[in-house]
């Protein structure tokens, strides 16, 4: 692990704060446009596809979790100077570390396969050619860019990399919507004990509040710490704590209102489409867009297609890189997109093999959807002792300093793990339908 970040305050040094609310969007904004990658448009287009309307009101339901939760992660690292594995490691149990380092690199390399693999069926679609060549290259250009990209000139390829999720948001424009019924659904939800519907509830809430992102945000506050020649960890620099804190707030709020207002457009969109046309069956987001075309064009088909690739293009770094920090973090390794190679080799091998490792996912006979569901499974399971710890780490002094989490956080924290922890039971006791 890098020393920068621990060294002694300035005095009478404070954080500038950014000027201008698109400027404070950085960790918060990828984190969230992450959430929606390839297999999360799966999911959310086999919801919308299966219940319709049924379903919108989970994406206003988890929108303020997210925000609590991502918060609280983005917080840990920046008052701490360190990411969440670093912080596990020399606060809590070895096991504990290991248990939960393993399955999110686990986790995240079937969920860089299954993306992949979208990806190349995406480009098929439209372009024709080898599902398997296309998916190869993208993870060959993923690995690239990280490994020689330094982190101040990557982040804004990942920045304008969100823009490709506008075109779930293009999509609404091109077919027709019942906003009565739209509204009626979102805001006064009818809820089914069916085992399929609990199901599909349970992958909602699974793809859109995971364990990645925990990692990712928690290290990409780290990574702009360290950018940053006059910032220090808040615990150890106190007056720079309402500016970041401001910063944290704004980006993170729109970050993953920006993840679920896709989100929401996607299951919107395969729900006027697919569901009133008897499409209920969607098992990959590459058939959503397939099922699109007879129904609302070409250019809705082009559009859905497109952002596959643009957020597949998105969320791969993210998923390689949460398992290169947490693997680093708890190997005592340097670990910073911002080093090279040479400096941090250990770190690079981890974001290289699981890219690569992913890729390979492609060419074997596993099941896509299934490797799906075992990630789903996976993420919700490690996701509740992930928060857990998050909570108890932000609350503890040792940890945080003063600058420990506030009331309403916790209460909106504790809420996130709670949800999840009934989510995750549910994942358990549901019978298959």
């Amino acid at each position: 692990m890098s020393n920068v970040g621990s060294a002694p305050p300035l005095p009478g040094i404070t954080a500038k704060p950014k000027s201008g609310w698109i400027r404070k969007l950085g960790p918060g904004l990828i984190t969230g446009a992450a959430d929606d990658d390839p297999s999360g448009i799966a999911t959310y287009s086999q919801a919308g596809a299966q219940f319709g309307f049924g379903m919108l009101w989970t994406l206003l339901f988890t929108w303020p979790l997210m925000v609590g939760i991502q918060t609280v992660s983005a917080r840990i690292g920046r008052v701490s100077g360190h990411g969440l594995a670093t912080n596990i490691r020399r606060h809590y149990p070895r096991w504990l570390l290991y248990f939960i380092v393993g399955l999110l690199v686990v986790a995240n390399t079937i969920n860089i396969g299954a993306d992949i693999a979208a990806m190349g069926e995406a480009v098929t679609l439209v372009a024709g050619g080898s599902a398997h060549f296309h998916a190869a290259a993208f993870g060959i250009v993923s690995v690239v860019l990280q490994v020689l990209v330094p982190y101040r000139r990557y982040v804004p390829i990942l920045k304008w990399l969100t823009l490709a999720l506008l075109a779930y948001v293009g999509t609404v424009f091109v077919v027709q919507i019942p906003w009565m019924a739209l509204f009626s659904a979102a805001a006064l939800p009818r809820l089914s004990w069916e085992p399929a519907y609990i199901t599909t509830m349970v992958a909602v809430f699974g793809t859109t509040i995971s364990p990645y992102l925990f990692f990712w945000q928690a290290s990409q506050e780290v990574e702009d710490m360290r950018a940053d020649p006059d910032a220090r960890p808040l615990k150890d620099a106190p007056q720079q704590a309402s500016a970041n804190f401001g910063r944290i707030k704004v980006d993170t709020t729109i970050g993953m209102a920006f993840s679920n207002l896709v989100a929401f457009f996607i299951m919107l969109t395969t729900a006027v489409t697919l569901n009133t046309h008897g499409i209920t069956d969607i098992q990959s987001s590459a058939q959503a867009a397939l099922a699109l075309r007879p129904i609302a064009g070409n250019f809705a088909f082009l559009l859905f297609t497109m952002g596959i690739v643009g957020t597949g293009l998105l969320a791969i770094p993210v998923l390689a890189g949460s398992a290169a920090y947490a693997v680093a973090g708890a190997m005592k390794w340097k670990n910073s997109l911002e080093d090279v190679p040479s400096i941090a080799p250990g770190f690079y091998a981890i974001i290289a093999i699981s890219t690569l490792l992913g890729v390979g996912l492609c060419f074997t006979p596993i099941d896509p959807i299934k490797a799906l569901f075992w990630s789903a499974v996976l993420n919700g399971v490690i996701s509740v002792p992930i928060m857990a710890v998050m909570m108890l780490m932000a609350a503890r002094s040792d940890i945080m300093g003063k600058l420990v989490i506030s009331r309403r956080l916790k209460v909106l924290g504790w809420l996130c793990t709670g949800v999840m922890a009934i989510v995750v039971l549910a994942m358990f006791t549901t019978p298959s339908s």
